[in-house]
Parts: structure tokens; sequence; C-alpha cells
């Protein structure tokens, strides 16, 4: 995922790469209310009534991988009657992460490099010593909220 200059993350979601224990370490993600705000007002949606994540990060063929859940409230107006939709969303978080063009040209010739081919994502990327995944969870919420809401009986 390849954030433009100046980015400046929304939720405090970032790992240190280089202290990751073998297991994997997790992080527990909730968003304060004035996060909650500025999700509301970029989602383009009424509000935001809640957010929490709880995502574990690990070594994975060469990179790293994300695996957790997404756990959200959207609130935004019915499509047909302007009536305020509460939506549940409750999304599974699993994405790989690659070392960037930097660490990658320090592989060893022959290192196992990971591709799948079959998968629906291809993998993201990072620089650094850090992965912050704050954009990663503001992504999977803007995707998982519904284009159409409809109050019952629209």
């Amino acid at each position: 995922m390849t954030l433009p200059p100046g980015y400046q993350p929304l939720l405090a979601a970032a790992i240190r790469i280089y202290e990751l224990p073998p297991a994997g370490r997790s992080i527990d993600v909730e968003a304060s209310e004035e996060q909650r705000a500025e999700l509301a007002r970029q989602l383009g949606v009424s509000a935001v009534d809640s957010l929490r994540a709880t995502v574990t990060v690990a070594a994975f063929r060469g990179g790293l991988r994300a695996l957790g859940r997404l756990h959200a409230v959207v609130v935004q107006p019915c499509v047909i009657s302007f009536e305020p939709v509460r939506q549940e969303i409750d999304e599974p978080v699993d994405r790989i992460f690659m070392p960037g063009r930097e660490e990658t040209a320090r592989h060893e010739p022959g290192a196992e490099v990971f591709v799948d081919l079959e998968g629906d994502d291809i993998p993201d990327y990072f620089e650094g010593n850090e992965l912050d995944l704050s954009a990663l969870l503001v992504e999977l919420l803007a995707l998982a909220v519904d284009p159409y809401p409809r109050a019952p009986g629209a």
C-alpha cells in the first residue's frame, strides 16, 4: 500500500517490524471520538459510532502477514427515505506485506519469494522499520460500507 508523501495516519496502528517476536505481535485499535468524526467525513457517512480492530502481524515468507478482525458501526441516510440506517460491520483482516524495493534488493540469490497467483489481492509493500496498518483499516472499512443503504420497508 503506497501512501502519498506527508500522509498522516488517522489511527494509531503501527508495529515496529524489527521487534516482532517469532509468534508475531497483536495490536488492538479503537478509534477515538475525533478519529471517528474524521472517518465519517472521509467516508461521506453521517457517523461512525464505533471502530475496533484486533490484528496480529507475524513474519510470513520473507514479508509480513496481518490477520485479524475489524468491527465498526456506521450510520448513513437511506437512499430512498433519508432515514438513518445503522450498519454493523464485521470484516476479516488478511493482508500480506512485502519489503519495498530497497529491502528486496538485499535478498540472497535463491531466497524464497512469496507469489500467490490465485489470491484475490497482490501483496502490499512497506518501507522502513514500521508497518502502519491505519490505511489498511480505513480501506477495509470503506469497502465494507453499504453504498446503497435502505431503511427497513423502504
